[in-house]
């Protein structure tokens, strides 16, 4: 049968006589249906891939294309007069993920279909998610994202288990999304929850009463933890999702035909970052209680689980106090005991132990003691894990040691956002590229073919024209499509430095000012959000809001330079800017960002890298040689060692040069102070006179050189296009089908 005619049969009336929402709910319901028939049973072993974010974006277009349908179904809708993008808006996005970390996950979890594995994600059902993220008073404010509707990607299944804690126990729910690979399998993303969760206990913003557990622990992800009740509400969310995600896994091992004693061939567990590390300890517990001996538990444990590192900042490698963990898993606490007292009788170095002296547990400690596998993200990344971060394990354990380095699914990063590009590459190229990424290394040829320089610029333009348009429609700002579109899009965090972008801003509107006015006008856009706790990030967003309001409002300087703050930033929003990016901004202090994955879906749009020797900027530095990016700024090893000699002031930055004094004094120079408040401008410049943690001013001056240099690079429109074709055709490495492909050689076997 058609889709038509199931679509018409699941409406009960034409496509024609529908509604937009109508046709919406209708498709889902057949494409649901459709990626069901796909999924094939497992021989075997199984991947486990448990994350605390799994950020899957709208999932309508993106399954489409998947299951080969997106374009007769565009084409019979036009027909019967629907807009396929109107039909796109109704969908709300799911709420549940951050940033790169869970972007990261949702790709992979496409790429394992893709290459038919049998894989499923194993997360929680966050009700309300992550903050909707509203300015007021050019200030961040948060409140709750409701995104589960009566009728969505969401199937709610039998599965439930009883979770327990110190004080309670509680039977969870299972629901299931479905996961297409392109034209292949479908694969699950099993989302756990509580059905007595309470969405009305929110108050003001996204404030509730962090100790009512049965009705807060699948609200929000990232619960504020500035407090003992929002760090423990922390250890009671991760831990239920790792005894969900253990019991299901073992049921599920023993249906394949499990003794248990050989989990490892039916299952492995990748633990996506330090939040499903007590899945470890946990299933030590349950193997013990189904009868096996405790060394042998640990050590099939430890053959089945392997861990990815994605940071080395000290703030996201988790450390729990014991008396937390005897408060909400008292039953965890003796196991975690016999790990350390295990690792303990082996090494003296009490920089490996898993309980330090101060009756803290890290966590990433029992990951990489008690996994078979440690794998970093970047190159560089991986090499700083192994060189310093976690050196004294690279010591103990080089041969658990790889890197694996980030990708992207093509499919949503350029088929769906945008497929004029698309279309210029199927034309030149053919369609190969889309199931086999290197493939777009045959795009070289056309590097100096006059005819497709002229068309990718159009493609560009028009992509800016799109953004132009959807930014007024939704922030009622008017931008200039013949400017230069430098953008900034990530999470608010200030070793990603928007503070130094902030400052270039500021340094540019006070040479506009002073009549040095640039040729070709200049639109920064920054799109991110603030933890709720982080004070310091959301001063910084609010000085950007600040200059928008500012700049923006000056006649003087608002022809040649626009500052926007995307409002509540997120996948929907991202697969709009990055087609239309020129200057992708990767700036992040150099040993920081571990990979990156925006810096990649820029590249492959055609966007030019203005960026540190950073994370995988290194990589895509290396495939498209120094005249087709923008390097800048001190060298990981230099940022190391100047933490080591603890010699960075940043003052003396500040004294000695001209440019940055003129451009910090001006956070609280009488023209912002008119529009912001003083304590948080006052705050955010104290930051960076007496302690830039991450070296803002120490870069600062390289930084401005290197971006004028790429704004003026821009004026050759020819040669601009040459560089944004060798960026495209390199992309093919940056797939995810690849990384995951890697995983599966070197770690998973599966």
């Amino acid at each position: 049968m058609k889709i038509q005619e199931l679509l018409e049969t699941k409406l009960g009336k034409t496509i024609k006589e529908a509604s937009n929402a109508e046709v919406y709910y209708a498709l889902l319901h057949v494409v649901q249906n459709m990626a069901k028939d796909k999924e094939v049973p497992v021989k075997k072993k199984k991947i486990y891939y448990i994350s605390a974010e799994f950020l899957i974006g709208k999932l309508l277009s993106n399954n489409m294309i998947n299951l080969g349908i997106y374009d007769d179904v565009k084409k019979m809708l036009a027909e019967n007069g629907k807009d396929i993008c109107e039909i796109e808006e109704i969908e709300p996005e799911p709420s549940l993920g951050n940033g790169g970390l869970g972007r990261l996950a949702a790709c992979f979890l496409d790429s394992i279909a893709t290459l038919g594995l049998s894989g499923d994600g194993v997360g929680l059902n966050y009700h309300l998610g992550l903050f909707k993220q509203e300015f007021k008073d050019e200030l961040q404010n948060a409140v709750p994202n409701p995104w589960i509707e009566k009728e969505s990607w969401l199937t709610k299944t039998e599965m439930s288990y009883p979770v327990t804690f110190g004080n309670l126990t509680v039977n969870s729910r299972m629901y299931d999304i479905e996961v297409t690979g392109y034209n292949n399998q479908s694969n699950k993303l099993h989302l756990f929850d509580l059905e007595s969760v309470d969405d009305s206990i929110v108050k003001e913003g996204i404030d509730f009463d962090k100790e009512e557990i049965e009705k807060n622990l699948t609200l929000f992800l990232y619960p504020d933890d500035s407090d003992d009740a929002g760090r423990l509400l922390r250890i009671y969310q991760q831990y239920f999702m790792v005894s969900n995600g253990a019991q299901l896994i073992l049921d599920e091992c023993v249906a394949r035909g499990s003794n248990l004693h050989d989990l490892y061939e039916y299952a492995v567990i990748q633990i996506n970052d330090t939040h499903p590390t007590m899945v470890i300890p946990e299933l030590i517990r349950l193997l013990v209680a189904r009868g096996i001996q405790m060394d042998e538990a640990i050590e099939i444990v430890t053959k089945t689980c392997a861990y990815t590192n994605h940071t080395i900042l000290a703030e996201a490698l988790e450390k729990w106090p014991m008396e937390y963990l005897k408060k909400v898993v008292p039953q965890l606490v003796p196991i975690i005991e016999i790990l350390d007292d295990k690792v303990r009788r082996k090494f003296d170095d009490e920089s490996v132990v898993i309980i330090d002296k101060n009756d803290v547990v890290h966590m990433a400690h029992i990951d990489i003691h008690y996994g078979f596998s440690v794998n970093g993200v970047a190159s560089l990344h991986t090499e700083i894990l192994k060189d310093t971060e976690l050196n004294a394990f690279y010591k103990i354990y080089p041969e658990k040691f790889n890197n694996k380095t980030n990708g992207i699914t093509f499919r949503r990063w350029l088929i769906h956002c945008n497929p004029e590009l698309t279309a210029l590459l199927d034309e030149l190229i053919g369609t190969g590229y889309r199931e086999n990424a290197e493939e777009l290394e045959k795009l070289l040829a056309y590097k100096d073919d006059d005819a497709v320089i002229e068309k990718l610029l159009s493609v560009k333009g028009d992509n800016k024209k799109a953004l132009c348009d959807y930014l007024k429609q939704t922030q009622n700002v008017e931008l200039n499509p013949e400017s230069i579109f430098d953008i900034q899009i990530k999470r608010l965090h200030e070793y990603k430095r928007q503070q130094m972008n902030a400052l270039y801003v500021i340094h540019k509107y006070k040479e506009i000012k002073a009549g040095k006015k640039p040729s070709t006008p200049i639109t920064v856009i920054f799109g991110a959000k603030a933890a709720p706790a982080y004070v310091i990030a959301k001063d910084i967003i609010h000085l950007i809001l600040c200059l928008q309001e500012l700049i923006n409002n000056d006649p003087e300087v608002s022809p040649y330079l626009k500052v926007v703050m995307i409002e509540n930033y997120n996948v929907t929003k991202a697969e709009k800017l990055i087609p239309a990016c020129d200057i992708s901004e990767q700036i992040s202090l150099a040993s920081k960002e571990a990979s990156g994955t925006g810096n990649m879906k820029f590249m492959l749009n055609g966007a030019l890298t203005l960026g540190t020797e950073d994370g995988a900027n290194v990589e895509i530095h290396e495939l498209v040689g120094d005249d087709n990016i923008f390097v800048f700024g001190a060298s990981s090893e230099e940022v190391i060692k100047h933490y080591e000699n603890a010699d960075y002031v940043s003052r003396d930055f500040y004294e000695k040069d001209e440019t940055i004094k003129e451009a910090v004094d001006f956070i609280t120079s009488k023209e912002l102070l008119a529009i912001g408040h003083e304590e948080n401008l006052t705050r955010l410049q104290n930051e960076l006179l007496n302690k830039d943690w991450f070296m803002t001013l120490l870069d600062f001056k390289a930084y401005t050189k290197k971006k004028e240099e790429a704004l003026k690079a821009y004026e050759d429109r020819k040669a601009w296009a040459k560089k944004m074709i060798v960026n495209i055709a390199k992309a093919g490495y940056f797939s995810s089908d690849r990384t995951i492909a890697e995983y599966n050689n070197d770690i998973w076997h599966a």
